[in-house]
C-alpha cells in the first residue's frame, strides 16, 4: 500500500525486453538503495513493483507484458522521469489517501491553465473509469494522490500546487499527455458492492 504522496524522482536507466516477454528496468534514484531489500514493493509512477536487485543509488525492477500494456510504461525510455514511492510502513503518516498501485488505465491531458503560482488540469478518462470519479473525491495521477476539483462526463480537473509542480513528473506533461491513473479505492468496492445489491 501507498499513499500517493511522492518522495523522489527517478530516471530510467534502462529498459531492457526479455526474450520471453515482459522488460526489465533499471532505476535511478537519490536514495540508498542498498538499504531497500529484495522484494520491496515501490511505486514507480502509480506502478506497484517489486524490488529486485539494488546497488548504490540504483534498483531493478521486472514488468510484466500485461503491466507495459495497461500503464505508460511502454513510452518509457532511457532518460524517462518518473514519480517514486516505498511502500507504507507501520507509524508512517498517512498524507494523501490509501493507493494500491494498480493502474486502472489511463487519463490524457486534455488542458493546462496556469493559475497564479498554481496549475489546473483537465483530463479525459475511459467511459467505464468515468464513474468512479467525484468532484472533492480522490484520484492518483502517476502515483501522485489529487484531489479531483470538478468532472463533467469523462473530463475531470485537478489543481496542481506549486510544491507538487515543482516535485513530480506532472510539469513535463503536454497535451495528449497519458498518465497512469488509480481511481478511489473506497469507489471501486461501492460499484462493486452496487453491482451486487442490484442483482
Amino acid at each position: 500500500m501507498f499513499t500517493g504522496i511522492i518522495t523522489a524522482l527517478g530516471s530510467i536507466a534502462a529498459m531492457n525486453r526479455k526474450p520471453d516477454g515482459g522488460a526489465r528496468l533499471y532505476i535511478d534514484t537519490p536514495w540508498d538503495c542498498t538499504q531497500i531489500p529484495v522484494g520491496a514493493s515501490i511505486a514507480c509512477s502509480g506502478i506497484c513493483l517489486t524490488l529486485v536487485d539494488a546497488n548504490s543509488n540504483q534498483f531493478v525492477v521486472d514488468a510484466s507484458d500485461e503491466t507495459i500494456d495497461v500503464t505508460t510504461m511502454a513510452h518509457w525510455s532511457e532518460g524517462s522521469r518518473i514519480n517514486l514511492e516505498r511502500a507504507l510502513a507501520l507509524g508512517d503518516e498517512l498524507g494523501g489517501h490509501m493507493v494500491s498501485g494498480h493502474v486502472d488505465g489511463k487519463a490524457v491531458v486534455t488542458r493546462i491553465e496556469q493559475e497564479g503560482d498554481s496549475y489546473l488540469l483537465a483530463f479525459v478518462v475511459p467511459d467505464h473509469l468515468a464513474p468512479f470519479i467525484a468532484a472533492k473525491g480522490s484520484v492518483a495521477l502517476d502515483g501522485i494522490s489529487l484531489t479531483v476539483n470538478r468532472v463533467n462526463g469523462t473530463e475531470f480537473e485537478i489543481m496542481v500546487i506549486p510544491h507538487t509542480w515543482a516535485h513530480t513528473t506532472l510539469a513535463d506533461a503536454d497535451i495528449g499527455t497519458e498518465i497512469n491513473l488509480e481511481v478511489d479505492m473506497l469507489a471501486r468496492y461501492v460499484a462493486r458492492m452496487t453491482e451486487f445489491k442490484n442483482d
